[in-house]
């Protein structure tokens, strides 16, 4: 939507772990209903036992949300990917690879027409997804605002989850981008400039998330509800005091690192505070989750929660998931948009020279390659030696 260049070099791999996330996300509620084989009961399906949807629940706002959102996403991701896998396709030596490659391609040919229609779809599905992004974390946080229970019954949890998913992900960007540049050989295209700005956006959503820790501390006290004063001072100092300063410490304090420009552009040191940043991520779900949980209105339903064997194994194979998944996609998709890289480079602009020789003429006529190869050797060789003494002109 802002035209921003620098994002060309790693959207493709920001979308594909959107998808890739947004599929692990989908375990959770699949399991956690009970009875998986009744799943499909969340869709408003008509049936012969007439029975509908609580549409009054945010469970299923939550439907609703994320299916939207992986589709347009989806159909964001495919649209980027024609004009490259139609450049594979005419590059595919094996018959079936080009057979494949050659339907999802939807026979793109790079004509004036298939391109200006491109860019209409891929700016008409930027303008869906950015709302998009915004609406679903905001539906996801409903699930708690919504309720009762004293630390989540909250106005600030959307803007705050938006927010906190905006600075995961580039997190998480950053943290498969390094990788992934030094694996490939990638550190041209994915350059410390391009890690560089999306660390200056980690620092500032992180920023907001930890002004958002604080805001409800003073909301808490403010309200005067001693049952929101509890909950908050229970998660700072109570048994689970040590995943909240964890949170805290990984999510606020860490980023600020980031005001240096020499730490923002050291790539161990954001390799290592984007980790950090993403464990902060999962504390604070783990926070928001179960210290609320925890110490509810009964006291006869106050306990102490330990993962069971169900819940670490889920936790493990949702990462098995997640980059078995990203590892096909560097292995079969092009990891980078090349068409998109293709059109920032200095060649695309019409009014670009290729010098040849690295100077323009003695008149300060740029230099303009001859379309006769014959013509352009001879041009080449005059200028590598101009002097006819042998040595190549500067």
């Amino acid at each position: 939507l802002f035209r921003q260049h620098w994002r060309t070099a790693i959207n493709r791999a920001a979308e594909a772990m959107t998808l890739f996330a947004v599929m692990c996300a989908l375990i959770w509620p699949t399991f956690h209903v009970g009875r998986v084989w009744a799943i499909y009961w969340t869709l408003p399906i008509p049936n012969q036992m007439a029975m509908w949807p609580q549409f009054k629940s945010p469970l299923l706002w939550d439907v609703f949300a994320v299916s939207s959102y992986f589709l347009v996403s989806l159909i964001f991701w495919y649209v980027g990917l024609v004009p490259d896998l139609a450049t594979l396709r005419d590059r595919a030596k094996n018959f079936w690879r080009q057979r494949i490659l050659a339907f999802f391609a939807l026979g793109w040919t790079g004509s004036n027409r298939h391109w200006r229609n491109y860019e209409k779809a891929y700016l008409l599905l930027a303008g869906l997804a950015t709302p998009l992004v915004l609406s679903v974390h905001s539906v996801v946080s409903f699930d708690f605002a919504v309720s009762v229970i004293p630390g989540w019954h909250t106005t600030i949890f959307p803007p705050y989850f938006v927010a906190g998913a905006i600075f995961s992900g580039f997190a998480m960007v950053v943290t498969l981008m390094v990788i992934t540049r030094e694996v490939y050989g990638l550190k041209n295209v994915i350059t410390i400039d391009h890690l560089e700005k999306m660390n200056i956006i980690i620092l500032v959503t992180g920023s907001i998330v930890g002004f958002a820790y604080i805001t409800e501390f003073f909301m808490a006290w403010y309200s005067g509800v001693e049952y929101e004063q509890y909950a908050f001072l229970n998660r700072a100092f109570g048994p689970y005091a040590w995943a909240y300063w964890i949170m805290m410490t990984c999510n606020l304090i860490t980023p600020q690192l980031f005001w240096s420009k020499r730490l923002r552009r050291s790539i161990p040191v954001m390799f290592a505070l984007s980790i950090v940043v993403n464990i902060g991520m999962w504390f604070e779900r783990f926070v928001i989750t179960i210290t609320s949980l925890h110490r509810d209105f009964l006291p006869s339903s106050w306990g102490y929660f330990s993962a069971t064997w169900v819940d670490i194994g889920t936790l493990v194979g949702s990462f098995g998931l997640f980059f078995t998944l990203f590892l096909l996609f560097l292995r079969f998709v092009p990891m980078v948009a090349m068409a998109e890289v293709k059109g920032v480079m200095p060649q695309a602009d019409p009014h670009y020279y290729d010098h040849g020789n690295g100077h323009a003429e003695g008149d300060g006529t740029p230099y303009i390659e001859p379309a006769d190869p014959a013509l352009a050797e001879a041009y080449r060789g005059a200028g590598a030696d101009e002097g006819g003494d042998g040595a190549a002109s500067p």
